[in-house]
């Protein structure tokens, strides 16, 4: 067995991440860029068969898959034995993984295996002179840097929505091919006990929209319930800020998101946090309101494709960032930029 290309689908109970297809789509790039060859995908756990089955119709030549008991949940250690030894039998010249947290664990734990390094988050792949070169950020995202791995396999984890998905062609189809576990249950020290079901909406990793909130939405003019000391009174203002920004991402198709700061303050759950210790974005459209923009949320959100600032700060270092910038209070410019979005898409 062989492949140019080795492409891991992060998939939970029979539902691929975004994330996952595009990852595959830099592999049918770059087996281009590098002279042809095949392209080969990996999926595990629950609802495998399912997923490998629609892989074909995303153009791979070949796809693995294992149901087996012991990799039904999630655990490092038999998801990255069987990748490592599959990697080892195809001989790839890259491994691509998507930049979620199961693809990052097991890209380090490849690496780790497989005896070579990581790139990890890149945002372009190109060859120059036979050799790939990845293109990541670094420094916050303030600089980009191309880096060559000389080890085989590259390692490579891809940010969401930096590539693009393949076409889908329901007319292509394959026969999937089923593997073995490699460890025994009694090998693997870890156990999921359960899972906690988070809050729905738009995951903002998929987000092609987000409207981000700041400490600034404490700024709300309304008049806290009676009851409440100071500092649950700011909660409570900022809270209806969130109200209003998850009411501008509901028109818009978005998610919400959150500043490191906004988190800190308790105004909302630290899984809209967008930054460097938070969920790394690249929304077509990043809609900024009362965050002054520090560096470690800019981290976060640098490689959005438009980004619209509003703050009552005009010298807030998030307008050096924004293509475009409102300086005023959000708590006067939402309701309106709401209603003028509901006009324009229909939705009033």
């Amino acid at each position: 067995m062989s492949a140019k290309i080795l492409v891991f689908i992060d998939q939970f109970k029979g539902a691929a991440l975004p994330a996952a297809w595009e990852a595959l789509g830099a592999g049918q790039m770059l087996a281009g860029l590098l002279g042809g060859g095949e392209v080969a995908a990996l999926v595990i756990g629950t609802g495998a068969q399912a997923v490998a089955s629609q892989a074909f119709g995303y153009g791979v030549e070949s796809v693995y898959y294992s149901e087996d008991p012991s990799l039904a949940d999630y655990r490092p250690e038999p998801y990255g034995a069987l990748l490592v030894k599959l990697a080892r039998e195809l001989a790839p010249q890259v491994l691509l993984l998507p930049t979620s947290v199961r693809g990052r664990e097991l890209a380090a734990q490849a690496a780790i295996d497989l005896e070579t390094g990581v790139l990890a988050d890149v945002t372009e792949l190109a060859v120059e002179n036979g050799k790939l070169v990845a293109t990541r950020p670094v420094y916050s995202g303030k600089v980009l840097a191309k880096t060559i791995c000389q080890a085989t396999p590259q390692v490579i984890t891809t940010r969401g929505r930096a590539f693009a998905r393949p076409a889908f062609d329901s007319s292509r189809s394959g026969a999937p091919v089923s593997l073995a576990a490699v460890l025994e249950e009694g090998q693997i020290a870890a156990r999921v006990v359960g899972y906690t079901q988070s809050e729905g909406g738009v995951s903002l990793a998929d987000a092609a929209v987000i409207v981000s909130g700041g400490r600034g939405l404490a700024n709300n003019p309304a008049a806290a319930p009676g009851g409440l000391d100071e500092k649950q009174a700011e909660i409570w203002r900022a809270q209806q800020g969130f109200t209003l920004l998850g009411e501008l991402a509901g028109v818009l198709g978005g998610a919400v998101g959150a500043s490191r700061a906004a988190v800190d303050a308790g105004y909302i759950s630290y899984d809209h946090q967008v930054g460097q210790t938070g969920k790394l974005v690249s929304p077509d459209l990043y809609i900024a309101c009362g965050i002054s923009g520090a560096i470690q949320h800019q981290a976060g959100m640098r490689s959005s494709k438009v980004i619209v600032a509003i703050n009552k700060d005009g010298e807030a270092p998030i307008f050096k960032l924004a293509r475009f910038g409102v300086v005023g209070d959000v708590y006067a410019i939402l309701p309106a930029l709401i209603e003028a979005f509901k006009q324009r898409l229909g939705k009033a």
